[in-house]
């Protein structure tokens, strides 16, 4: 695909929203709507892709994130993984970073998938 210009994805944009209400989980696949639904969505996806790439979070920002999912506090986490509540609060600060094992650990114990943790 070649490049999308900006005028092109705001046509996109707006079929998209258009099309949206038309076409619902009983459409089939290759009705007109729902064929030009995935075009349009191809192209807008295409273009913020490009033009709004989403941030990957940080290393602080994933084991806060994933401490309040599992509703856990700093102090739980140290003792679960055997280290102390100081150096999980460095980890959050950013201040160090985890060695291997203990990266290992943060990710089994708070389900971070270990790409995510190496920032992938």
């Amino acid at each position: 695909m070649s490049k999308i210009t900006k005028e092109q994805y705001e046509f996109a944009l707006a079929r998209v929203e258009e099309l949206l209400p038309l076409v619902d989980d009983n459409t089939p696949a290759n009705d007109k709507s729902a064929v030009e639904l995935t075009v349009m969505s191809d192209i807008v996806i295409a273009y913020e892709k490009e033009h709004f790439p989403i941030e990957k979070p940080t290393l602080s920002e994933l084991i806060e994130l994933s401490l309040e999912e599992k509703g856990m506090t700093q102090r739980q986490l140290a003792v679960e993984i055997g280290i102390s509540p100081s150096r999980i609060n460095d980890y959050i600060s950013g201040r160090s970073e985890p060695t291997l094992k203990i990266a290992r650990l943060l990710c089994k114990v708070l389900n971070i998938p270990p790409a995510s943790m190496l920032g992938f």
